[in-house]
C-alpha cells in the first residue's frame, strides 16, 4: 500500500538526510511545508509535490494523509505532532521530539490513549556499527554487559550564538541519553557529571551512568572538536570480551584469544579471536552507514500497523528526562 506522506520541514537535514531516503520507499509526498517559500518551492519540484503550505496546522488538515513526518524543531514538533495525533494521523519526528521532558510526555500520553504512533528519529540505534554491536551484546554469546564507554563530539561552531547549549543539549547530546540504555542493557538509574569550558561556546564534560541490571557507562560528549573528524566512538564491555564501534560504523568484536607467539601450530580462530567488519563504501549500492533509511523502514511499518522497533515518544520522553538531568547536574 502507498503511503500518502504530508511533510513538515524543507530544511538543510530534511532535504539532505531524511527525503531522499523516504522516496526509496512505496510512499507518495502528497503535501509539504516550509515557511521559507523559495525553499519549499525548491523541494517541491525536486519530489513533484503540487500541495504546499506554509502553515503546518494547513497541512494536518490536508485531506487523504496516511500519516505525516517533520523535520522543524522541538516546539513544532510537539504541538504539530499533538495536532497530528488528535486527527489520527500517524507521526514521524526528527529528534528532539519537544523542548521539553514535560511536552514529550503529553505527546506520550496522546499517543497511548489514540493508539496513534508517533516515532523519532533516533536513528543512531540504526546506524550499521551500532546495530551490528547490539546484536552481538543480545546474543547468547556474549553475556551480561558490564560497561560503556564512549565519545560524541561536535565543534562550536556548530552551535553558533547559543553559549547556553540548549540547541547542542537538545539536537546533538540527546542522542547518548537514548543510546546508552539501548546499548547498555538497562535503563538509567543514576547520573554524575564532570565538566571543563575553555571559553564561551567551548565545553567538554563526561557523564557517567549506573544502569538498571548493574552496568556503568561514561560518555564524553562537547564542543571541542572538529566536524571534520570523526568525532564517535563507543566500547561495549562483558567478561573477556568487548565491541568496539569507530564512527558509527566500523565494528571489531574483540574476545578471549590465545597467545600465539610461542605455538607453532597458532591460527585465527572464528570462536576466540577478533572479529572485524566495516562496510565497503566502494560497492554500487544505496547503503545508509548513518541509520536514516533503516529508521524509516522501521517509521514506514508503524503506520501500517506492522511489527516494528521505531523509537517511540515514549522513548523520546526518557530521553529528554535524562538530558534534563544531565543539564541540572552540569549547571549550564
Amino acid at each position: 500500500m502507498t503511503l500518502r506522506i504530508g511533510w513538515i520541514g524543507c530544511g538543510t537535514h530534511a532535504s539532505q538526510m531524511l527525503l531522499p531516503q523516504l522516496v526509496g520507499f512505496d510512499v507518495e509526498i502528497a503535501a509539504l511545508c516550509d515557511t521559507n517559500a523559495e525553499r519549499l518551492g525548491l523541494i517541491a519540484r525536486r519530489y513533484g509535490v503540487r500541495e504546499t503550505y506554509a502553515d503546518a496546522a494547513e497541512l494536518i488538515a490536508h485531506p487523504g494523509l496516511d500519516a505525516v513526518g517533520m523535520a522543524v524543531g522541538p516546539g513544532v514538533h510537539a504541538a504539530m505532532g499533538l495536532a497530528a495525533v488528535e486527527r489520527g494521523l500517524p507521526v514521524f519526528m526528527e529528534k528532539p521530539p519537544a523542548a521539553t521532558a514535560a511536552e514529550a510526555e503529553r505527546l506520550a500520553e496522546a499517543s497511548a490513549r489514540t493508539g496513534v504512533p508517533v516515532t523519532v528519529g533516533f536513528m543512531k540505534r540504526f546506524a550499521s556499527g551500532n546495530r551490528i554491536a547490539r546484536n552481538i551484546v543480545t546474543g547468547d554469546r556474549f553475556g551480561p554487559v558490564l560497561g560503556l564507554m564512549g565519545w560524541y563530539l561536535t565543534a562550536p561552531t556548530y552551535f553558533a550564538g547559543e553559549v547556553d547549549y540548549t540547541g547542542f543539549f537538545l539536537h546533538h547530546c540527546v542522542h547518548y541519553m537514548d543510546l546508552v540504555p539501548y546499548l547498555g542493557g538497562g535503563a538509567v538509574a543514576d547520573m554524575s557529571v564532570r565538566k571543563v569550558e575553555n571559553g564561551p561556546g567551548r565545553l567538554l564534560f563526561h557523564v557517567s551512568f549506573g544502569l538498571e541490571g548493574g552496568a556503568m557507562a561514561s560518555v564524553a560528549m562537547g564542543t571541542v572538536q572538529s566536524r571534520g573528524n570523526p568525532v564517535e566512538f563507543v566500547q561495549i564491555t562483558g567478561d573477556h570480551q568487548r565491541v568496539e564501534v569507530d564512527n558509527v560504523a566500523d565494528v571489531t568484536w574483540y574476545r578471549d584469544p590465545p597467545f600465539k607467539a610461542d605455538d607453532p601450530a597458532a591460527d585465527m580462530s572464528g570462536e576466540r579471536d577478533a572479529l572485524t567488519w566495516r562496510p565497503n563504501l566502494t560497492a554500487a549500492a544505496n547503503e545508509d552507514h548513518k541509520g536514516y533509511r533503516p529508521l524509516l523502514a522501521e517509521a514506514l511499518a508503524a503506520f501500517r500497523g506492522e511489527p516494528n522497533t521505531a523509537p517511540t515518544i515514549a522513548d523520546g520522553a526518557v530521553a529528554l528526562r535524562h538530558l534534563e538531568t544531565m543539564r541540572r547536574l552540569l549547571d549550564c
